[in-house]
């Protein structure tokens, strides 16, 4: 299916030094109006899961606003340093609107700019906790995590793609990802299942 057209996306690295620093948001192009902005399809500038030193597990970026790895590290551990002790799910950093969630010995955070729905981020992050919820047997912690990385890819993928919101219901995401719930978790064979069609995912892409 082809992607639909949508606005302009960010400059590349337009907002990495303001976040890096804890900085105010970077000022409107010349002719961009300053309190109205076109609707785009691109929601999601980043989602990633830290454990509870900050350590990135999982990360997926989805423009330029970052564009190097050591820029993205440096933000992660900004914004864990500015959440980690605080009992609110919602942040404003560096130009942009954070939602996050603590599970245990994990940090799930979604990043979208500054203008964008806070219902609809957080949307994006209950989905992805609850999908990943069903997937570990509801042990959504560290351990259990690091050892079903390749699901939790596939999970991600089937909720965001390039930015743009897939899905936002859980039941659909395990679905897509061949996961069949017995009991509020997952039978041996769907976890293999699953698994097998991530390294086939993986062999493929690697080969093109």
């Amino acid at each position: 299916m082809q992607r639909p057209e949508a606005w302009p996306r960010p400059h590349p690295g337009e907002g990495a030094a303001a976040a890096q620093a804890g900085g105010p948001a970077p000022p409107a192009r010349a002719g961009e109006p300053s309190g109205l902005r076109e609707p785009s399809l691109y929601t999601i500038k980043a989602v990633f899961i830290l454990d509870n030193d900050g350590r990135r597990l999982l990360a997926k970026y989805y423009d330029d606003t970052f564009p190097s790895m050591k820029e993205q590290m440096v933000f992660e551990k900004n914004v864990f340093n500015k959440t980690s002790r605080t009992e609110s799910e919602i942040a404003f950093f560096g130009g942009m609107t954070i939602v996050y969630k603590n599970s245990i010995d994990l940090f799930l955070y979604v990043v979208g700019s500054s203008y964008e729905n806070e219902l609809m981020l957080m949307s994006v992050l209950t989905c992805l906790f609850e999908s990943l919820n069903h997937m570990l047997r509801k042990n959504v912690e560290k351990r259990w995590l690091l050892e079903n990385m390749d699901g939790a890819f596939l999970v991600l993928d089937e909720i965001v793609d390039g930015g743009v919101i897939l899905e936002s219901d859980p039941q659909q995401v395990i679905q897509k990802v061949n996961f069949r719930a017995d009991d509020g978790g997952l039978t041996e064979q769907s976890v293999a299942q699953v698994l097998q069609s991530a390294k086939e995912q993986i062999k493929w892409s690697l080969l093109k």
